[in-house]
């Protein structure tokens, strides 16, 4: 992947082995404008502004990367292919062109749009302003990454389909469903499956929408074959992983082994707002074991 002079399996190096063995709180990632490098990725004419906010040595499961990033006025990410790996490009604030197989929509965020392995994807910032971005990347083989550019930064598109033509996930509040002691957990939360596993053909098995308000908190709950990272969108909490606690904040990315037990809770008055991506360790696979025993 050519992002510049620093190639993102150099950002995964940059950021560090995550292993299960750290404490919790350093195996949190936390958003920070002040660590973006700026780069240029698969031919684009204009800079993002990037970190690794979770590397792939972060799970066991093929998960390669997660980026932060900001989309600089007339950057992106030019169109290119992954044979290996399925990618998803999130924009969380304005909007963006998003282009897959060489189809183009506009975007409003927060929006995501998954891509399978095998066909061609972008994203342009056409406006005068940045754009807050992520990038998730899972290979079809741990810590494998391919790429094939087609030197195209699609600027200038002269046609963009209204209704766009490919997959997208939205991350809108009022799609959101009530769900009482959701994982065995107190009050009442707000709940969607975003995506679910017949998205992609790799171990990806799914994204998920939770908001968790004050007073409520998702159950302690393992699996026993599914690894996540849990991002916040919005709002203040505490993890609780095996039995370790950690405070949470927008704009952290918590990681989740195999077997870890953990549960959510909101501390600030806004609620929490979470993605939670889900990566499988066999295809297909998903399962949940609520562990019997409060938040503390």
């Amino acid at each position: 992947m050519n992002m510049g002079t620093i190639p993102a399996i150099a950002l995964l190096a940059l950021a560090g082995q995550l292993t299960a063995g750290e404490p919790l709180a350093q195996r949190i990632g936390h958003t920070d404008p002040s660590k973006y490098r700026h780069s240029r990725s698969h031919g684009s004419t204009g800079d993002m502004a990037c970190e690794t906010l979770m590397p792939g040595p972060a799970l066991s499961t093929n998960f390669l990367f997660m980026h932060r990033c900001q989309i600089m006025p007339g950057g992106g990410v030019g169109h290119h292919f992954h044979n290996t790996t399925e990618e998803m490009f999130i924009v969380f604030d304005d909007e963006a062109e998003f282009t897959v197989d060489g189809r183009t929509s506009v975007l409003k965020g927060t929006v995501g749009a998954p891509v399978r392995m095998g066909h061609s994807h972008a994203i342009y910032n056409p406006s005068s302003h940045p754009v807050e971005f992520m990038n998730i990347n899972v290979s079809a083989v741990k810590g494998k990454y391919d790429a094939f550019n087609l030197d195209d930064p699609r600027v200038n598109v002269p046609f963009k389909d209204p209704i766009p033509v490919f997959m997208t996930m939205r991350l809108d509040r009022k799609l959101l469903q009530p769900v009482k002691s959701y994982r065995g957990g107190e009050g009442t939360v707000q709940y969607r499956r975003a995506l679910d596993p017949s998205v992609f053909l790799s171990n990806w098995s799914y994204v998920d929408h939770l908001l968790i308000p004050n007073g409520s908190s998702e159950g302690a709950h393992r699996h026993t074959g599914v690894e996540e990272i849990y991002y916040v969108l919005n709002g203040d909490g505490e993890v609780r992983v095996n039995e370790e606690s950690a405070a949470i904040h927008k704009g952290d990315a918590v990681p989740l082994l195999l077997n870890d037990v953990h549960s959510f809770r909101a501390t600030g008055s806004a609620g929490l707002e979470l993605m939670i991506v889900g990566v499988a360790a066999q295809k297909g696979v998903l399962d949940t074991v609520e562990v019997k025993e409060p938040h503390r």
